[in-house]
């Protein structure tokens, strides 16, 4: 029987994509006949001793985003696989650098949306709904104060003298003068 190794192989192929100023994707590739219960994930900027260790298990996936980075700050990551026999070695390192976001912008996709341009469209949507608001309150008001004004105007008529009902035969069928309601000043 072939002795098995302590642990799996180190991830081959890493690769940093969709590069942007303040976050980045890690993606890598494992040896076809091991079996991978899961990755870390080891994060620092370059030339600085603070580290960011991301550790997942139970998954079979093969990329991690990378959150939280600074713009035009240069990172280096190494990726080990995670099996029941232990962790692999570090992957060879990756050293990528975040752009600007001037950059970013002026290399975006014309497809892409940016959160801020989504939050500044989100800011256009608010201000049209507090003016579709306003020209309701307007249009409210405004037919609440002309009833009023109606109602004041007929109050202040004279009473007319009571008029007579018409015979039964000539009301529509069904309808009796108790079945409206009642309206009253305000």
């Amino acid at each position: 029987m072939p002795v098995e190794a302590d642990g799996p192989s180190a991830p081959v192929n890493v690769t940093v994509k969709h590069l942007k100023a303040n976050s980045a994707v890690v993606t890598w590739d494992v040896l076809e006949d091991e079996v991978v219960i899961g990755f870390a994930i080891s994060q620092q900027k370059k030339d600085v001793r603070m580290l960011r260790f991301i550790q997942e298990v139970n998954t079979t996936t093969r990329s991690c985003a990378l959150w939280d980075l600074e713009e035009d700050t240069e990172y280096i990551v190494h990726v080990q696989a995670i099996s029941i026999q232990g962790q692999s070695p570090a992957s060879e390192p990756v050293l990528f650098k975040t752009p600007r976001e001037a950059e970013k912008l002026a290399s975006k996709n014309k497809d892409e949306v940016t959160m801020k341009e989504m939050a500044k469209k989100n800011q256009q949507l608010r201000a049209g709904e507090i003016l579709i608001i306003v020209v309701v309150l307007f249009m409210w008001a405004d037919s609440t104060i002309s009833s009023k004004i109606t109602s004041l105007i007929t109050a202040r008529r004279k009473p007319r003298a009571p008029q007579r009902t018409a015979p039964p035969s000539t009301r529509a069928e069904g309808c009796s003068a108790a079945s409206f309601p009642k309206t009253s000043p305000q």
